[in-house]
């Protein structure tokens, strides 16, 4: 789970301490995120600054809100640079956004 660099503690504080909530929450996190990585995958695939931006700012609120840093931080590092029209980390990190959505399914 390092991968993930997930702050347990702090999502379930979040969730006002309450593991059922947590759990619904994370279910609704991997929802989204398999779909928006969709999106950042067809972003990258059309050369879609903009789209990757989207998709990249709305993984990075959600996985900040459950305090999964390590997606947070990629998916930061993807908006920061697509905001420019560069796909260039977009395309170094996509796979390391499908790596963690594989860690995430695992929770």
């Amino acid at each position: 789970m390092s991968i993930l660099k997930w702050d347990k503690e702090f999502a379930l504080e979040q969730a006002a301490d309450d593991a059922e909530l947590l759990q619904e929450l994370l279910g609704i996190f991997k929802e989204s995120y398999r779909s928006d990585l969709v999106l950042l995958k067809e972003g990258v695939r059309l050369g879609d600054a903009r789209q990757i931006c989207s998709a990249s700012h709305s993984i990075k609120g959600a996985a900040a809100s459950l305090g999964i840093e390590g997606i947070r931080e990629v998916a930061m590092d993807i908006e920061a640079d697509s905001r420019n029209g560069s796909l260039t980390v977009a395309n170094e990190k996509i796979q390391d956004m499908e790596e963690m959505l594989l860690h995430l399914l695992a929770l």
